[in-house]
């Protein structure tokens, strides 16, 4: 099962829809900075299961209601899904880490910074900042789970997504 981590769309649909044709995510994970924009992509993809939170620029794209912060499982994996505005994250990600591992999560999902980062912590934490989606050759984050594990956690782009197109499953594990 996979999963498409996206943040910091910022109304740039059309990065969305490259990496959506070309991973075909089972769930989407939107973190955030223009909300609207998942919305539109669960729209025109109603087979995928949506999961997102707002960012600091969604005061007015979202219903005052909506969660800052998810946390449950997918398949199995308990995922910890914020923005990260909230928790501090353009000054260290110590205090989400922290609050992460309380939680049991086994996944730190968040974005904001627009910075990439893709790692497995010693205890099994995956921290994931998918970096920014919101514009042409932008980066996406992508899970994958096989029996109720992460089997895979890596970030792409759009060189990486053009090289695995034409690729079976098989080559693309290879590549790893």
């Amino acid at each position: 099962m996979k999963i498409l981590v996206l943040s910091d769309s910022h109304s740039s649909l059309s990065f969305m829809r490259y990496c959506i044709a070309a991973l075909k995510p089972e769930h989407i994970v939107h973190l955030g900075d223009h909300f609207d924009d998942a919305e539109v992509m669960a729209q025109e993809n109603p087979n995928i299961k949506f999961h997102q939170v707002p960012g600091n620029c969604d005061r007015y794209r979202c219903n005052p209601w909506q969660a800052d912060i998810l946390c449950y499982k997918i398949d199995g994996v308990k995922l910890y899904m914020t923005h990260g505005h909230k928790h501090g994250v353009k000054s260290g990600i110590e205090y989400l880490v922290a609050v992460a591992r309380e939680s049991g999560a086994q996944a730190v999902l968040f974005g904001h910074t627009h910075q990439k980062l893709c790692q497995c912590e010693p205890d099994g934490l995956w921290i994931l900042n998918p970096g920014s989606c919101g514009s042409w050759g932008g980066s996406v984050g992508v899970i994958e789970i096989t029996n109720e594990t992460i089997s895979a956690c890596y970030l792409a782009e759009q060189t990486d997504l053009e090289a695995i197109q034409g690729q079976s499953k098989t080559e693309q594990l290879l590549r790893r």
